[in-house]
């Protein structure tokens, strides 16, 4: 164990070296959210309106659950990059735990993320959005959102690590921008049409999402009627799904990061 933590400790202090003599892809990866806030709560949040509720108050924590599901694409690229350019091989000749290198990756992800929320919520406060539910609410909000991102961001790596190319693991990772779009992060599931609602309500960004407005007291915390279970118990659902992504991806990523690219 102590051996994993240390090698891991390497990787994630490499990782965010790489951050820092990348600030322009740090700051575009930082600001993405708020301009996404800033314009749907302005642009399309004129035209939704939610019974009871402002747009803006759903909208929050569903950017905030969409920002989670990002993992995907940057386990994806980081992986992928690092595989393809050699770096994963010198590591492989290294004598540290298999599991270490995929641990600091998806570690440095996991702290970076923890950042980039800080100016979402500051701007979601600004446009009117509270955790009506006080800070333990706030908090509990905060940790289902980084155990989701540490899942996605470990299924991400594994996608990345068995991609052909970059190129390929990028096509990819920009085609998970849709996921977000099929659940409740956006919009609520209950005027969707009947199989488009049963996806969108067992997609688990939805699960986070509506978690998040559950813990923080916002509107859309609850579940319409006929809801499928991970909507009825969304908090349970948001672990329960980023304990399972974890069960299946940390070992296929270890796995495949000690076999190689054969």
């Amino acid at each position: 164990m102590t051996t994993l933590l240390s090698d891991g400790g390497a990787v994630l202090t490499r990782q965010l070296q790489k951050h820092r003599h990348a600030p322009a892809l740090l700051i575009l990866t930082q600001t993405m959210p708020v301009t996404m806030l800033l314009f749907f709560g302005y642009v399309f949040g004129s035209a939704m309106a939610m019974p009871g509720a402002e747009y803006r108050e759903f909208l929050v924590p569903g950017l905030l659950a969409a920002t989670a599901a990002n993992g995907l694409m940057t386990g994806m690229f980081t992986a992928a990059q690092d595989a393809h350019r050699g770096v994963m091989d010198r590591f492989r000749t290294l004598p540290m735990s298999r599991t270490a290198v995929p641990l600091g990756q998806t570690a440095a992800d996991l702290l970076t993320t923890a950042v980039s929320l800080v100016p979402l919520m500051l701007v979601g406060l600004a446009m009117g959005w509270r955790a009506e539910n006080g800070v333990p609410g706030a908090l509990g909000a905060l940790g289902v959102l980084l155990l989701f991102r540490f899942a996605a961001a470990w299924a991400g790596t594994y996608l990345g690590l068995v991609s052909r190319s970059e190129e390929a693991a990028g096509q990819l990772g920009s085609a998970t921008f849709v996921l977000p779009m099929l659940s409740s992060a956006y919009l609520p599931t209950a005027g969707l049409p009947g199989w488009l609602r049963t996806v969108a309500e067992w997609n688990p960004i939805s699960s986070v999402a509506t978690a998040v407005r559950a813990l923080c007291g916002n509107a859309g915390g609850h579940a319409a009627p006929g809801a499928a279970w991970p909507a009825e118990h969304p908090v349970a659902g948001a672990v329960l799904w980023s304990l399972l992504l974890l069960a299946v991806f940390v070992p296929l990523a270890t796995r495949r990061f000690a076999r190689g690219r054969g």
